[in-house]
């Protein structure tokens, strides 16, 4: 009778230890949680990365060259009839809104084929002064597609040589080391966009 009592004592107890270190992990869990959501708080991900692309004036533009502000990045292409436009024109109004407080927006190209980065430039002017357009070699804008996991895949050429480009459409916002915050829903009102990106200022 007493072995059986000392042996249910002994599981009694190596079940106390361990529900305690069950609720030790979870909270722990927990505040890992919290503090990977806290603006500001860099953390690893599998987007973003390093790349190297040219602006307008010829000017390389890196993963390094924004470093201490966050700002935004989006894929897409100059001959895009709707998606790309919409989004830009989207970017834009959040820029604007944030006034002096405004962060740098990256558009890259997805077609370097046709878009220069002369002409990527030229495209993005007419949407925010803060919007920075980039274009490289074909393989410099593979490397900054395979950093983002952006997918993007040239159409079928059609009988007068234009085609379009398949790709995703996604803005990302990239803290003020280079990591990788969330896809940036630009898609609600302008005013609580903006809101959002100055917690990150």
């Amino acid at each position: 009778m007493a072995a059986n009592q000392t042996a249910d004592a002994s599981r009694r107890r190596a079940l106390t230890i361990m529900a305690v270190a069950a609720v030790v992990v979870a909270l722990a869990v927990v505040m890992a949680l919290r503090m990977a959501n806290a603006p500001g708080t860099t953390r690893a991900s599998l987007i973003g990365g390093p790349f190297a692309l040219q602006d307008g004036d010829g000017k390389t533009i890196s993963d390094q060259t924004l470093r201490g502000r966050p700002f935004l990045v989006y894929f897409g292409y100059t001959h895009c009839p709707d998606v790309c436009p919409t989004e830009l024109a989207r970017i834009s109004d959040v820029l604007t809104e944030m006034g002096s407080q405004s962060i740098p927006a990256l558009f890259i190209t997805v077609d370097p084929e046709r878009d220069t980065p002369k002409v990527v430039q030229d495209y993005v002017s007419s949407f925010n002064a803060r919007i920075i357009g980039l274009s490289g070699s074909p393989e410099a804008v593979a490397a900054a597609e395979r950093a983002y996991r952006v997918f993007a895949r040239k159409g079928q050429t059609r009988a007068d040589g234009d085609y379009s480009m398949d790709h995703s459409s996604i803005v990302y916002l990239m803290d003020r080391t280079g990591a990788f915050i969330e896809a940036f829903n630009v898609e609600r009102p302008v005013k609580e966009a903006a809101k959002e990106l100055e917690q990150f200022l």
